[in-house]
């Protein structure tokens, strides 16, 4: 959920910022920047904690770390993506898709108990899918959509 606050607090801020500098709020600058910054974040965790994110991964999966690492990079170059108007829309789809594909290695990660940040089995399990994944996949999906497509 700190990750949430990231979107929250850039977004409060970005939005802030256009109307002192440009006189009128910008939401659909300040909502992609929002979004920006958390994707690049979430981007730039694939590096530091791959071990974990790898365990995330269903055992069916060759090349985890590939995934890991390919994955992080997709998010990192979809943050920019989102603050470029002429690909704003593609992008948002885009990373609504891969939320919900990504969906389905949080409810692995839940079922093995994985803790991404230590790499081991010693996460929370299936209350935190319920108590804060699902939760934050939906405001992401939502915010995504209506940011990148709805008011683009």
């Amino acid at each position: 959920m700190k990750l949430l606050i990231i979107l929250f607090a850039t977004f409060i801020l970005a939005l802030l910022g256009t109307k002192i500098v440009e006189g009128s709020w910008d939401l659909l600058f300040a909502g992609n920047l929002g979004m920006t910054v958390f994707i690049i974040f979430t981007g730039l965790a694939h590096f530091k904690f791959q071990k974990g994110m790898a365990l995330m991964i269903p055992d069916f999966i060759p090349a985890k770390l590939f995934w890991v690492y390919f994955t992080g990079i997709l998010e990192i170059v979809a943050g920019i993506g989102l603050m470029i108007s002429a690909i704003r829309e593609i992008t948002a789809i885009s990373l609504i898709v891969f939320f919900v594909l990504v969906f389905f290695a949080n409810i692995n990660s839940s079922q093995k108990n994985v803790n991404i940040f230590k790499g081991d089995y010693t996460g929370p399990g299936m209350s935190y899918l319920y108590q804060q994944r699902i939760p934050m996949q939906v405001i992401l999906i939502a915010w995504t959509w209506y940011f990148g497509i709805y008011l683009n």
